[in-house]
């Protein structure tokens, strides 16, 4: 994945093109155009509905491995067969003008490899999480984007989300007093063993990477503060088809340099969606927390004594706000909210979680042994 000087060169002159022709969309504020890599699940029945309810955003090219699929997908939304590429074709996407932003929505193992391609295009990345399956892909994708002068942003969609936004200002705003303890529990029954999340070559590891995300980014937002620390357990049944390659359950608590703990649980076999952080004078649940609609609050000195009506969001949806979101950075010049190096943040202390399950002690981040 290192740069040569062709790719530099190609790269120089693909960000050449892609700037004339987002200069102009800015200038006439047209929406952007987005190309999904990745038609499963999530790119297909997640993301590209969501842009009829973007401000900013539209759909403009997809890349797939199946041609019959990219095919139908593209005619259901009206893009001409040009707006169609496949893996080996992708590069190419340099030469298409009404794309400026990449959205890829790919196994993880497959992260790092189409952001630097499309950087190297001259397109703009969003990138689904986790970013990446090791911190050097990471730091190699960062550098990819900086070379190519691309806003590089990661889909942590809970930021633009109106539930924890809401939270996030009432843990910050001394509402709950000073904070004391975060609780963070992410998990579903992954039932079917033949998904690509089970697969270690394409996932990178189990719950933590997928489910676990979330309660390591919760802990993150609504302290305010990075881990100085993490110790964590695995209790996997290796005898169960669906964990021969990855961790079924992960245990982690995180320390914050206020003295601030937090127990987080990411697991595969059982259903949790649910966040609690407590002050020294009241407390705010959320549960579900992180779900794609639907999540909901309270408030108390300890339980549940009122529920709370998070205010409005500009924008429509949490996806809404977050596609919309990198088009304005990209106007603007401004870095995204969770750039780049939120996600390598997030891949350093992944490595210090499994690092620390694999050794059974305590790593303090940062730290070399």
């Amino acid at each position: 994945m290192d740069f040569d000087r062709r790719d530099i060169l190609l790269s120089a002159a693909a960000a050449l093109v892609a700037g004339s022709s987002g200069a102009a969309r800015a200038a006439t504020g047209r929406p952007f155009g987005y190309a999904i890599v990745g038609l499963g699940q999530y790119g297909l029945k997640t993301i590209i509905p969501q842009f009829a309810n973007c401000a900013h955003s539209r759909l403009a090219a997809v890349v797939s491995g199946d041609p019959a699929k990219a095919a139908r997908v593209a005619a259901e939304h009206g893009l001409p067969a040009s707006a169609i590429y496949s893996y080996e074709t992708f590069d190419t996407i340099r030469n298409n003008p009404d794309v400026d932003i990449v959205y890829v929505c790919l196994p993880n193992s497959m992260h790092a490899e189409y952001t630097i391609r499309a950087a190297r295009a001259g397109k703009h990345v969003m990138c689904e999480k986790p970013m990446a399956i090791s911190v050097a892909e990471c730091e190699a994708m960062i550098a990819a984007c900086k070379t190519a002068k691309r806003k590089l942003m990661i889909g942590y969609r809970c930021h633009f989300e109106a539930t924890n936004l809401e939270a996030i200002r009432l843990a910050s705003s001394g509402a709950i007093g000073k904070l004391r303890y975060v609780r963070s529990e992410h998990g579903f029954v992954m039932r079917d063993p033949s998904l690509w999340r089970l697969k270690r070559a394409l996932s990178g590891g189990g719950s933590l990477m997928d489910i676990g995300i979330y309660a390591l980014q919760a802990s993150r937002y609504l302290t305010g503060e990075e881990p100085v620390a993490v110790y964590a357990r695995e209790s996997t049944d290796r005898s169960d088809p669906r964990f021969t390659e990855v961790e079924d359950m992960i245990d982690f608590t995180l320390e914050f340099p206020s003295g601030v703990m937090a127990g987080c649980y990411s697991m595969y076999s059982a259903n949790q969606n649910r966040v609690l952080v407590m002050g020294d004078k009241g407390r705010v649940e959320l549960e579900p927390a992180t779900r794609y609609a639907g999540n909901r609050m309270w408030t108390g000195r300890d339980g549940r004594e009122q529920e709370v009506t998070p205010p409005a969001t500009p924008h429509k949806t949490q996806f809404a706000g977050q596609l919309d979101h990198l088009v304005q950075c990209v106007r603007t010049g401004n870095e995204p909210i969770v750039s780049g190096e939120e996600g390598l943040r997030d891949m350093r202390i992944i490595e210090a979680i499994y690092r620390s399950a694999r050794e059974g002690r305590r790593i303090q981040l940062g730290a070399k042994a």
